[in-house]
């Protein structure tokens, strides 16, 4: 597989339509019009960009690159000890085909806790964007690379519309221009490509210096200790979106605090 990026995305386009005749937009819009109200999830990282270290812990049950990762996970009982460890937020992978994810997951997760909830997901459809709405969604990742400009921008106002905030990802140059030119103001950088799903940690520390003065960066990928996060944070970045560490780690709690302890 050259291009899982691509693979990902041909399939989400049958999985949209599935899910079309099970339930049909009209009455996703509805839904997404009756959900409860919004988590401030831009406001906390500007908090945390101006007093420290700010985490996005994300639940992630698996990956084409790494397989498994945790195939019981409870996403109720992550989300709870995300939030007693610190976190600013929580993202949920809800893909199913490739990361055995669900919006199951997202509604358990949001229910166990406080914080803001990112729905990190493969979006290509308006369709996904009042899905995440009425699942209870408070903001959702925007991938640069699958979207068109135009497409981006357009999606970005339509979660301003339904209440949801939008982060949007890049992972070079080109991503971070079509990400500005939609008015995109959260950005994640991620580390990793996910053409290949090869990592490097240094991507976000180049890039950063290229963002506009009024965007919030997010480094994502390849954050495994404290000296990671060190590092990234001396580049210009305050805030991380960490997920298989913590899923992996022993003591979730104790392992989010010791991330976000100043080095």
């Amino acid at each position: 597989m050259t291009d899982i990026l691509q693979h990902i995305v041909e399939t989400k386009v049958g999985e949209i339509e599935a899910a079309k005749r099970r339930m049909p937009e009209a009455k996703l819009k509805e839904l997404a019009a009756e959900r409860d109200p919004m988590r401030p999830f831009a406001e906390n990282l500007l908090r945390v960009n101006r007093h420290g270290t700010g985490i996005i812990a994300e639940i992630k049950r698996a990956s084409p690159s790494r397989g498994i990762i945790c195939a019981d996970l409870d996403a109720a009982d992550y989300a709870a000890r995300y939030e007693a460890g610190g976190a600013a937020a929580v993202s949920v992978l809800t893909d199913a085909s490739y990361f055995k994810g669900n919006l199951s997951d997202l509604k358990q997760a949001r229910r166990a806790c406080l914080l803001p909830v990112l729905r990190k997901e493969f979006i290509i459809s308006p369709y996904q964007i009042y899905e995440s709405a009425a699942a209870g969604a408070d903001a959702v990742l925007l991938i640069a690379r699958i979207l068109k400009e135009a497409v981006l921008s357009y999606f970005i106002s339509l979660c301003d519309v339904v209440g949801l905030e939008a982060l949007v990802e890049i992972h070079d140059e080109k991503d971070l221009d079509t990400a500005t030119a939609s008015g995109a103001k959260l950005i994640c950088i991620n580390n990793r490509d996910l053409k290949s799903f090869k990592t490097d940690i240094s991507v976000a520390t180049r890039l950063v210096s290229l963002l506009e003065p009024t965007q919030i960066p997010i480094a994502a990928s390849g954050i495994v200790t404290r000296d990671d996060v060190k590092r990234t944070k001396n580049a210009g970045i305050n805030n991380f979106l960490i997920g298989e560490s913590l899923v992996r780690a022993k003591h979730t709690v104790a392992f989010l605090r010791y991330l976000l302890t100043e080095c």
